[in-house]
């Protein structure tokens, strides 16, 4: 029999702007409670979970979406997507993305990288002055991941700002209390970006090159297996989604987390050696992914109630990441904490995949926004996004000055 009543709103506009207050409440209940309204579990601890994401017994088991005729673009980029698989099939593709990543990419793209995000700052500080206010996501937040995603599959220049705008009407599915216009919005650009990703599949089939596609493309495993069409597709838009929309948001809310504590800032500009330590504190202070579901495939203990065969357990991430058990002060923000078992990426088979390549780019747009600017400081006030899995912010006002 599983308690009714919900432990928290996670529609609540409240809740949405600031949902730590209410996640240490519920921590304090139990470690995991049954949400009626979700009809699923919630784990409001660090160690539950992290069992959630461990345990080979909760996995991720995807359902496609009902009707299935009105949503053939979504649940086919869900269908065959890594994230969404369990062994053995997620074995198999994981061994042959992994290869394809092993080649190298991250590290040859890292000097680029580093490059471009010094020119997005220095556009930044020429428009503010000193004096005008900008917003940092579009102007460099946004911008950087998907460049970087863009440049590491070999997408054309010309392509590119097609990709965020795709990515992020996808992501709006994953959302509570959608509304129709938002899945039909989902579902079009799911099918815009799987006719892109095949018309440039085949062309990287006709003429290789040195990027990631191209190796996905031909990448084959110890066994002989390679990569079907529509799990190549899948993965660019695995690759994109998860890679950049959990960029932007680390960097807005790591950004904002620095302007509020200007000690803290003061403390990294004194020592840029603080900056990996400095990243990880980002993502585990203001987690940009908040909750991550499993299905049991039997019953399962977690946390003292049992999950049954077919229910669904979400990890809150970022209950997790800020519970006392697991973190000194964990409200507390401190650029130079390290002992931070966060899991904002995640954890066991499903581990983020892409990790490498977004503390790449964390570490050269906030190395970048510390070496060529004097001066940082709030230009107005933030607007968050006002959803609650993807936690982000929509417009973020900083002067910058050289």
């Amino acid at each position: 029999m599983t308690p009714a009543g919900p432990p928290i709103d996670l529609t609540d506009p409240t809740v949405v702007a600031d949902p730590y207050p209410s996640f240490a409440r519920a921590r304090a209940q139990a470690p995991v409670q049954w949400h009626e309204g979700l009809a699923l579990w919630l784990a409001f601890t660090h160690a539950e979970s992290n069992a959630v994401l461990r345990d080979r017994r909760l996995g991720r088991i995807w359902r496609d979406r009902e009707p299935a005729e009105r949503f053939g673009s979504f649940n086919l980029v869900h269908r065959n997507a890594l994230l969404e698989m369990e062994p053995p099939d997620h074995t198999r593709l994981r061994r042959l993305v992994s290869a394809a990543f092993a080649r190298g990419h991250v590290e040859r793209l890292r000097p680029w990288v580093q490059r471009l995000a010094g020119e997005l700052v220095d556009g930044l500080v020429e428009r503010s002055g000193g004096t005008e206010p900008v917003d940092v996501l579009s102007g460099m937040a946004e911008e950087l991941p998907v460049a970087v995603i863009a440049e590491l599959l070999g997408v054309p220049d010309a392509d590119r700002p097609l990709l965020r705008p795709w990515s992020n009407a996808i992501v709006k599915m994953y959302e509570y209390g959608r509304t129709a216009a938002v899945e039909e919005a989902a579902e079009r650009a799911a099918d815009q970006f799987v006719t892109y990703l095949r018309e440039l599949a085949a062309e990287r089939r006709h003429t290789l090159g040195g990027d990631l596609l191209s190796h996905l493309v031909t990448v084959r495993d110890s066994e002989g297996d390679r990569l079907t069409e529509d799990e190549l597709v899948t993965t660019c838009i695995l690759l994109l989604n998860a890679g950049h929309e959990a960029t932007v948001n680390v960097s807005g809310n790591g950004l904002l987390a620095l302007l509020e504590h200007p000690d803290q800032l003061a403390r990294l500009r004194d020592d840029h050696g603080l900056l990996p330590t400095a990243v990880e504190e980002f993502m585990r202070f203001d987690s940009p992914l908040q909750l991550f579901e499993r299905t049991a495939t039997s019953d399962v203990q977690v946390g003292g109630v049992t999950v049954r065969e077919g229910q669904k357990v979400a990890a809150l991430l970022g209950a997790a990441n800020r519970d006392p058990a697991a973190f000194p002060d964990p409200d507390r923000f401190d650029v130079g904490r390290t002992d931070n078992p966060h899991i904002t990426f995640g954890a066991g088979v499903h581990f983020c995949i892409g990790a490498p390549l977004a503390r790449v780019e964390l570490q050269a747009s906030f190395g970048a926004l510390l070496a060529r600017t004097s001066r940082l400081e709030l230009g107005g006030e933030p607007v968050r996004r006002p959803e609650f899995v993807i936690r982000g912010l929509a417009h973020l006002p900083v002067v910058l000055a050289r």
